[in-house]
């Protein structure tokens, strides 16, 4: 995974991490942008690393930072017309990747693969809350 996101990203001029930040914006934007902490968890990364990754984004004229009409303190995030047509651009690239990927998978498969994908996804985040919060207890259970 980490070798195609590292061709996607080259085909744009950007690092790695970078196209990660910029596909998550594209994904959660809606119509005002997306907060900072959104991109964050999705990514499974710090808000830290959100804002250290779209400033080099926004340098590159691709991402737009803006104030939170609703949370004066909160951020949104949201790609600049240049940056959509990067994504744009790429897109037939990760419909191949993609296609690539599932092509073994049946529809009802990759449904069944996606739910089990989305449940140790959940289970990791009760994992690391667990060892975030010393829960010994629950760790212990779980072996």
């Amino acid at each position: 995974m980490e070798t195609v996101r590292t061709h996607l990203a080259r085909q744009i001029g950007i690092t790695g991490p970078q196209y990660s930040v910029l596909v998550a914006i594209a994904q959660f934007q809606g119509a005002d942008g997306v907060r900072v902490g959104k991109a964050a968890e999705v990514l499974h990364v710090s808000g830290a690393f959100i804002t250290a990754e779209t400033r080099q984004l926004e340098r590159l004229g691709l991402v737009v930072k803006a104030i939170s009409p609703r949370d004066r303190r909160g951020v949104l995030l949201r790609l600049t017309p240049k940056g959509e047509r990067q994504i744009t651009a790429i897109s037939p690239a990760i419909t191949g990747v993609n296609d690539g990927f599932f092509a073994p998978l049946s529809r009802t498969a990759f449904r069944s693969f996606a739910d089990r994908a989305a449940q140790l996804v959940g289970s990791s985040r009760e994992v690391v809350k667990s060892i975030e919060t010393g829960d010994e207890q629950t760790l212990r259970a779980a072996e």
